[in-house]
């Protein structure tokens, strides 16, 4: 519902003739008043903006403006010619999600600037302020003197007061796939975190002093911000510049081909600048403010779309057992072992197969930048697709489609009706698509803005469909679920089979990062429930490994949210713990709520989670490479209820390098009065179901 304020909108507007035109500041606080953010208008016309918490410095005074190239105009020094203010405070409920409810409770000021420069534009910069953050962006409304334009530098800026601790990755227009690093703002050297990186098949960096967003930073006195961005679309993907003189952050955005941002037409927008704020990090990840930023669901009856759990013929081929290529006789997707892994997702309750390396073209897919690789639609001859599908639906299983496109988005564009018409007919109702290698359009990048819109396309045709989409290489996700429910997850990071890269793999402390970063924009499909930690199965040469406990993998699965969660490991890994196995066979993947209990970025993560299906809750406890005792207060349990604890954990012998595969599964009768607590190992983890009885 939307509540504004008329006589305050007058007041400000009327402000225009006389203290606009001097030096003049109009601040907005959050509903709860912990956040104010000042809009400040210098005579000269500069106009910044700074942010408090808690009468802590956020972002102390930052210039806001852009670059065109079309018309040849820098639009940063301005005339505030009206401000209009509203507030508003309703709910909304997601198709699927970590709750079944979220409020939208926000204070927003409009504040309309014309350039001081004479070119005779106008624009808006639209800020709103949550309780737990603030976005704002730029509108350009319709115009005489603006129609058609072209974006050369955005020149947003994010100045903070201190030389914070910060997570960072090394800005890159290809590649989201890098560890964090976690240094002093003074101390980035993305060159240096480059040279680090030899599994990344396609790197693209921007500079030395370059980061990604989100980025984490921690301050002195206890306040956690984020950088990030929410709805981008029609607009390239920001990262950061680094001015360490100042601890200025500038915005850089994604050029094309010929070193364009963005072409526009107006009324246009650009995606929300965001920063999220607070002295509690559970909080950042209670957060669902970068949702809030975007457009409701554009599809009318999401009847359709469906929370998954799947296994995949997948994980045989980062370990060796088989290859995607039909050649060299290691073909995995065969019919024969296809069959077994719908028999065991049958078995054990899964909803779907992913098989990758079923279609013709893998021999030459990559590295080669050519056009003409797959079509979507011609299997391998080893594989009998029409028989496959008919004997998953007799068990009561769905395969999932992959689409690798190898960086040749010009090829899948041309073929995506047909392709989409070809699983509609085979009964295949969700794709898994990739974007390995270097694009095609030849000089444009993963995060540009013709790929964003590309990927808004492959959302907006599969729902057509009615098909669902798993996006990996994509963009890294900024609250689009929302607006597009059936674009339910996406890898945009370092994900599980980077436990088979030769160098960095996947430190501990990893996955006790991304629920800061990563996922605050959206589901992952990161591909946990590796029971193996010691990548040597097929090929004794090996040396990789998975660098957790078992006892984290299982409780990944509540840490690390995704509607589509993938059991990643092979059939007869699981079935030498099966005991263990049963966690991930009863884990949902839909959520009426969820309670952040306790976390520290790079260090641990507790959240508890109740199913949307019934009154049963899920925890799941995790830790970087240092063991840890989590108290655990029940008290989220309903009143006055008994529920049976399962209880999978690290065993007292258990190490994520020395002993990983030792846990331990014990049942306990609990209240909401119980108080556990939680012994978590090296690189370990807990993963606990309760069942009210």
């Amino acid at each position: 519902m939307n509540l504004y304020k008329p006589v305050l909108t007058v007041l400000l507007t009327g402000l225009t003739g006389a203290l606009l035109h001097a030096q003049s500041a109009t601040s907005i606080g959050s509903p709860n008043q912990a956040i104010r953010l000042t809009v400040q208008n210098s005579p000269s016309g500069e106009v910044t903006y700074q942010v408090r918490y808690k009468n802590k410095p956020v972002i102390e005074p930052s210039g806001v403006g852009i670059k065109l190239s079309r018309p040849q105009v820098t639009l940063n020094r301005f005339t505030i010619t009206a401000i209009d203010s509203a507030n508003v405070d309703d709910t909304w409920k997601p198709v699927w999600g970590e709750e079944i409810q979220i409020r939208n409770q926000y204070n927003e000021l409009i504040v309309s600037l014309q350039d001081k420069g004479g070119s005779g534009i106008g624009m808006r910069l639209h800020v709103k302020v949550f309780n737990d953050g603030v976005g704002f962006r730029y509108e350009f409304p319709k115009q005489a003197k603006l129609d058609h334009f072209v974006v050369a530098d955005e020149l947003s800026q994010f100045r903070f007061a201190s030389d914070h601790r910060t997570f960072w990755m090394p800005g890159d227009y290809d590649s989201n796939e890098y560890l964090y690093n976690f240094t002093k703002l003074s101390e980035v050297d993305a060159t240096a975190a480059l040279a680090k990186e030899k599994d990344i098949a396609l790197q693209s960096p921007i500079g030395p002093n370059a980061v990604q967003t989100p980025l984490l930073a921690k301050t002195a006195d206890g306040l956690y911000i984020s950088l990030y961005e929410a709805a981008v679309l029609n607009y390239p993907v920001m990262a950061l510049q680094l001015d360490k003189k100042t601890l200025t952050l500038t915005s850089q955005l994604t050029p094309d081909a010929v070193g364009n941002k963005a072409y526009l037409q107006t009324p246009a927008q650009t995606p929300w600048r965001t920063i999220l704020v607070s002295d509690k990090a559970t909080d950042l990840l209670a957060s669902r403010m970068i949702l809030n930023l975007n457009e409701p669901s554009t599809i009318a009856d999401p009847s359709w779309i469906k929370p998954q759990k799947f296994v995949g013929m997948w994980w045989e081929m980062h370990v060796g057992k088989a290859n995607w290529p039909l050649a060299g006789g290691k073909h995995g997707a065969n019919t024969a072992n296809v069959k077994k892994y719908i028999d065991f997702a049958a078995k054990y309750g899964f909803d779907g197969v992913l098989v990758e390396g079923w279609n013709v073209g893998w021999e030459d897919w990559f590295g080669n930048w050519k056009e003409e690789v797959f079509d979507f639609v011609t299997p391998y001859p080893d594989y009998n697709i029409d028989s496959l599908t008919t004997y998953a639906q007799r068990k009561g299983v769905r395969l999932i489609m992959h689409h690798e496109t190898s960086g040749s988005v010009t090829n899948y564009e041309r073929r995506m009706d047909a392709a989409f018409q070809y699983m509609v007919k085979e009964g295949i109702n969700t794709v898994k698509t990739g974007y390995v290698g270097r694009i095609i359009p030849r000089g444009e990048h993963h995060d540009g803005q013709w790929m964003v819109n590309h990927f808004q396309r492959v959302a907006e045709k599969a729902a057509q469909y009615k098909i669902m989409v798993d996006s990996h290489e994509s963009i890294h996700p900024t609250g689009l679920h929302r607006t597009y429910p059936n674009w339910m997850a996406s890898e945009a990071a370092r994900g599980s089979e980077f436990n088979n890269a030769p160098t960095l793999g996947i430190t501990p402390e990893h996955t006790t990062v991304l629920p800061f970063t990563r996922l605050l924009g959206g589901p992952m499909d990161f591909t946990p429930g590796l029971f193996r930690m010691r990548l040597n199965q097929f090929d004794s040469t090996r040396t990789t490994r998975v660098r957790t406990t078992l006892a984290k993998q299982l409780a990944l699965y509540v840490t690390l949210y995704s509607p589509l969660q993938m059991a990643a490991d092979l059939p007869e890994n699981y079935e030498k713990h099966l005991d263990a196995f049963q966690f991930i066979r009863d884990v949902p993947v839909d959520w009426a709520q969820t309670n952040v209990l306790a976390a520290e970025p790079g260090d641990y993560v507790l959240i508890a989670r109740r199913d949307k299906q019934s009154p049963n809750w899920y925890v799941g406890a995790i830790t970087d490479e240092v063991s840890r005792d989590l108290p655990l207060n029940l008290s989220f349990l309903e009143p006055g209820k008994t529920y049976e604890a399962t209880i999978y954990r690290d065993a007292p012998t258990a190490d994520w390098d020395k002993n990983p595969e030792a846990y331990v599964i014990e049942k306990k009768t609990v209240t909401a009065k119980t108080k556990l607590n939680l012994h978590l190992a090296n690189g370990g983890g807990c993963a606990i179901q309760f069942v009210r009885k």
